[in-house]
């Protein structure tokens, strides 16, 4: 019964990122390329000294703090991208990250990461005016701005989210996804849900429990 309903909830998952249903496991899968097809490796494998992960980075937050890549050392995120502007699929994903927000909210090992596509309207007073808006806590989630080429360069080569995580896309559309990324305390891709989706969301909510465990038996080990 549980190999079944893991199944099923993966399967719903990747039907509503239009992805492919690959092999099943209890543990998370990690992801390397814009196929996002999901490799099954041991946490503990050497294997992973050389996986992808996401590169350094130094970006500013609605407070005006610099955050850079240490700044989430030891921790999990949710990320995605967006702007202040947006009048279409942005307010349903903040509304789907709020519940992200409110569940992890006091944990010290997570975060969530939005970069804005639009770095050069979207400065620090306007980003604070958002977050105060739409009750966005910055001790959990971050609103990035930031140079526009290192932001870009972390969404293509990082994120992938220039192929819109597997999903078809127009030019007008660059990054502008619907899809959030789940990334593991070593800044390894884990996950890849639909951010419209609340169904997919539950989903991510639950993979991120995996995740704070998967990191607790770690430190325990080590």
């Amino acid at each position: 019964m549980k190999l079944l309903l893991l199944v099923i909830r993966t399967a719903v998952t990747l039907w509503a990122l239009a992805i492919p249903v690959f092999a099943m496991a209890e543990s998370l899968p990690f992801y390397s390329s814009e196929e996002f097809a999901p490799q099954w490796i041991d946490p503990t494998s050497e294997e992973l000294e050389s996986f992808h992960q996401i590169p350094s980075f130094s970006l500013t937050n609605q407070d005006g703090d610099r955050i850079t890549d240490r700044s989430f050392e030891n921790k999990i995120y949710v990320a995605g991208f967006f702007f202040s502007t947006c009048p279409g699929i942005c307010p349903t994903i903040q509304s789907k990250l709020s519940k992200v927000q409110e569940k992890f909210l006091g944990h010290p090992d997570v975060r969530i990461l939005q970069h804005s596509i639009q770095p050069s309207t979207d400065t620090v007073d306007v980003l604070k005016a958002y977050a105060d808006k739409n009750e966005i806590n910055s001790d959990i989630w971050h609103l990035l701005t930031g140079d526009k080429e290192q932001i870009y360069n972390l969404a293509k080569s990082a994120y992938f989210a220039s192929d819109d995580l597997g999903n078809e896309q127009n030019f007008a559309d660059f990054l502008h996804t619907e899809s959030l990324l789940l990334i593991d305390s070593n800044r390894h891709i884990r996950g890849i849900y639909n951010g419209l989706n609340s169904t997919s969301v539950g989903y991510l909510m639950q993979d991120m429990e995996t995740l704070i465990a998967e990191m607790d038996a770690s430190l325990v080990c080590h």
